[in-house]
């Protein structure tokens, strides 16, 4: 079970990773893009800007871990992730996914 430090750290492993701030929470960003957030709508979630297949994908792997954001931002891939229940190696996963669709890689 990975802590809020423990997703902070995993997202800023990713080559060009940077933290910065979006309404009130931390977010992660490649080239100015946003692939990660963190703390919403609390401290125990993070964000993962995936495909809309790849949530898809990562919801059958872990269904009590990864749910679809609210409304259009769910729809287009942003997916919550709830920390008390993902594996490490399924958030590392789903970070580098995130990661490399908005690195364009």
């Amino acid at each position: 079970m990975p802590t809020p430090d423990e997703f902070r750290r995993i997202a800023l492993a990713l080559p060009g990773a940077e933290e910065g701030s979006h309404m009130g929470h931390a977010d992660f960003r490649v080239g100015g893009k946003i692939f990660a957030s963190l703390g919403a709508p609390d401290d125990g979630w993070g964000m993962a800007a995936l495909m809309p297949e790849q949530q898809q994908d990562f919801m059958t792997l872990a269904p009590d871990a990864f749910k679809p954001a609210a409304g259009a931002w769910g729809r287009g891939g942003s997916t919550l992730v709830r920390l008390e229940k993902v594996s490490e190696e399924l958030l590392e996963a789903a970070l580098a996914a995130a990661w490399r669709r908005r690195a364009g890689r």
